[in-house]
């Protein structure tokens, strides 16, 4: 019975990798320091896997930036526009890519980026054309395995296999179909397994999570396609196909048919799944199952009770030796240690023993393997201790507070909607805003500098009071608003100096939530996030963003928005407790934000934008079980929403999302402005709401705030009337894709007085 791991956090326990690129990126530090650093880390997960007990350790899925980038510069399929970037090496040319470049006079946009299913990973969209070609550019995943196998690890090589990577993709001009390229891209993979199976390559992991939606036809004859290319190809390699995030579904049929070696199951997500597959004939097929038994994407310790109830029904229709036990996917999106957590303010020790992070979680795959190889595994220690901090949770007075139950049971229909509907609501708010035609504003946060980082450490360590660190925060707060008031922004921000993170700091002020110190999970690049923990029901206790609010309003005459993150954001963003309905947890915290919401409309607040850039992300990936979230994650909006005053404009904020599938949902929302990311994807996210005829207020991004380069305000006007001929001109608003935060203040002072002018031309 053999133990692998599907991929490993690619970021460091400390974040290293995030401190080396930005420092390279920043020209503070040689390609050489960058490359050691990814050296060291790949290294060290190596050698912590083995130390574990893990059969088959992942190789390649370490990446700089993203591991669908790594497959296109790997596949050659670099868009025409960096073909310029001839004096580029090969590192830098993928940042190209990633980030944009804008030196040495050039000035090339980055490439879209979007979500990876339905994670808040976000990974860079290929772009393909009909003449596609494709050579192998890069040999990284050769070259990472003969690195593993030189240190003596016995290494698995992970590849995005090639139907996810084209289906992952945009066409950037019609006449076909990405499918197409399928013939010209396989001879690169050929290459590329020709030199892994020359270096010693037994086992190739191909991840085909593509296998979780609903393919049609022509993408299941791409599967089946590829793989038998595959295997007449290198009968001598061991495939295992891994897909994960649901069931296989129709896709069954499909798969059961493919000469693979290890089918991967993700029994977290989908755990009827496995005796779908015991009651085909797969026994007499003489394949292996992977059972991905430990959750990769939450963090609560596993059920060793349950899991060994899988592990036993698979070994008695199968045999051990055709039994491999794994994380349900990769533990990319798991924060790195447990250990190092120490602060058991911020983690209290009784809500710590049901924590599992991705070091923890390689232990419990190892553990399983041992337990379920053993006589008498409920006689082992490790087994006893699992089942009693698990009952330790069930049982725990910090869970439930019956007061939030009772208030969640009395929600009607009337808390779920406004007073009166848009066009009612629309002329009040003019008359009260008084604001031009293509007002504009921002998303709300405002670079956080180096120095307003150190404040927050200081007042953590108690080097600064609260009363020293609110004078500085006042007086940063202040110059971003007479910043924005001097450039001509119609609707200003107080900048959310005082903020860590969007989703972080609602957390801590809301009870049922902990945290943690080193928690951090990627999300982009060298973008980390550090997601609370929902352990409880929860409520708010007192006002969360009033004070400084009123303090930002107090400052000038023109409108500043109240800040709010949406309730479906805030679940998404954060690990969820596992034992209720993700539903109702999300009903609890938008009751605590239409508190909050009400409070800044008594606080003078006009205008409250409640941003919900998670909710396309938790749109489940069948067809079938989406009109049940979308009902639920509309609802929470509209609770969260509902409870100001007609005049009050409410505002959301959504970014990184297709939109076709759930417009008439958001229109549902009933936000009297929505702001989407539009720029890398050059207004194309539009069509739908075009389509729709959608009748509130858009506010389309014209401004990239996830790469440096600055854009002109010629390039704004043009997106903008890009805009205009699909929205009427009444119903739009100028602004950047998303917050600031992660930007430095030349940039973002020279693209918003580009896009203040932009609009003044507009106008």
């Amino acid at each position: 019975m053999q133990t692998h791991n599907l991929g490993y956090p690619r970021i460091g326990s400390r974040r290293e990798l995030k401190k080396a690129a930005e420092l390279y990126w920043a020209g503070k530090s040689p390609l050489s320091a960058l490359l050691e650093t990814g050296q060291q880390l790949r290294r060290q997960h190596w050698a912590l896997q083995q130390e574990a007990g893990i059969s088959l350790i992942p190789c390649n899925d370490f990446s700089f930036y993203d591991q669908v980038l790594d497959t296109l510069l790997m596949s050659g399929a670099i868009p025409q526009r960096y073909h310029a970037l001839t004096a580029l090496n090969d590192t830098d040319l993928y940042f190209a890519m990633a980030r944009g470049y804008q030196q040495n006079g050039h000035d090339i946009t980055a490439m879209e980026m979007t979500k990876w299913f339905d994670t808040n990973y976000h990974y860079i969209v290929p772009e393909f054309t009909a003449n596609q070609t494709f050579q192998l550019r890069s040999t990284k995943a050769a070259d990472e395995f003969k690195e593993a196998t030189a240190l003596g690890f016995k290494a698995k090589p992970v590849l995005t296999g090639p139907v996810t990577f084209l289906l992952s993709g945009k066409e950037k001009e019609q006449g076909f179909h990405r499918l197409d390229l399928l013939p010209r891209l396989l001879p690169v993979y050929f290459e590329l397994l020709a030199q892994l199976h020359a270096a010693g390559a037994t086992y190739i992991q191909f991840d085909e999570p593509c296998l979780s939606l609903d393919l049609d036809e022509a993408a299941r004859t791409a599967i089946t396609h590829a793989y038998q290319q595959i295997a007449t190809q290198f009968p001598q390699l061991q495939i295992i196909l891994a897909s994960y995030f649901e069931c296989y579904g129709r896709n069954l049929a499909t798969v059961l048919q493919l000469p693979i070696h290890t089918l991967h199951l993700d029994l977290v997500r989908c755990p009827s799944q496995l005796d779908d597959i015991l009651q085909t004939d797969f026994a007499a097929s003489h394949k292996h199952l992977s059972l991905g038994v430990v959750d990769g994407r939450n963090i609560w310790k596993n059920d060793f009770a349950q899991s060994l109830a899988f592990i036993n029904k698979a070994k008695a229709a199968l045999g051990a030796d055709r039994i491999w036990i794994a994380p349900s996917c990769s533990l990319l999106h798991a924060p790195c240690d447990l250990s190092l957590e120490k602060d058991d303010t911020a983690l209290p020790p009784s809500i710590k023993q049901w924590l599992s992070f991705a070091k923890q979680k390689i232990e419990e795959v190892a553990t399983l393997q041992q337990l379920a190889t053993s006589a008498h595994p409920e006689q082992d220690a490790r087994y006893r201790d699992n089942q009693l901090a698990l009952r330790s949770r069930d049982t725990s007075p910090l869970i439930h507070d019956q007061a939030v139950k009772a208030r969640q049971r009395a929600i009607t229909d009337k808390d779920c909607r406004r007073n009166s509907a848009f066009e009612t609501r629309k002329p009040r708010q003019q008359q009260a805003l008084q604001l031009p035609l293509y007002p504009t504003t921002t998303i709300g946060s405002f670079p956080q500098t180096a120095e307003v980082r150190q404040w927050r450490a200081q007042l953590k360590k108690g080097e600064l009071d609260q009363q020293q660190y609110d004078a500085l925060i006042e007086k940063e707060t202040v110059a971003a608003i007479r910043w924005q008031e001097e450039i001509g922004i119609d609707v200003l921000v107080h900048g959310e100096f005082e903020r860590n993170d969007m989703v972080e700091y609602f957390g801590e002020k809301l009870n049922g939530f902990a945290f943690t110190q080193h928690g951090w999970v990627q999300s982009y690049g060298s973008r980390c996030v550090k997601p609370p923990i929902i352990f409880g029901d929860v409520s708010r206790s007192e006002p969360m963003t009033i004070a400084w609010s009123r303090f930002a309003q107090s400052l000038t005459n023109k409108p500043v928005k109240g800040m709010l993150t949406g309730p479906v954001t805030i679940l998404q963003w954060s690990f969820v407790r596992n034992d209720q309905p993700r539903s109702v947890t999300c009903e609890q915290i938008a009751l605590a934000i239409r508190d909050e919401a009400t409070d800044l409309e008594k606080a003078g607040i006009g205008i409250i934008q409640i941003d919900e850039p998670a909710i396309r992300e938790g749109l489940p990936l069948r067809q079938e079980n989406r009109a049940a979230y979308l009902e639920w994650a509309v609802r929470c909006f509209a609770i969260a929403a509902s409870g100001v005053q007609d005049q009050t404009q409410i505002h959301t904020h959504m970014c990184y999302s297709e939109f076709n599938d759930i417009i008439r949902h958001i229109a549902d929302m009933d936000a009297d402005v929505i702001t989407i990311e539009c720029s890398r994807s050059q207004m194309e996210l539009l069509d739908a709401f075009a389509d729709f005829r959608y009748p509130n207020e858009i506010g389309p991004g014209v401004y990239d705030i996830h790469s440096p380069r600055v854009p002109s305000k010629e390039e704004m006007v043009a997106l903008m009337k890009k805009a205009s001929a699909v929205i009427p001109a009444a119903q739009l608003w100028v602004n950047p894709d998303c917050g600031l935060k992660t930007r430095h203040w030349d940039e973002t002072k020279k693209a918003l007085s580009a896009m203040v002018a932009a609009a003044k031309e507009l106008r």
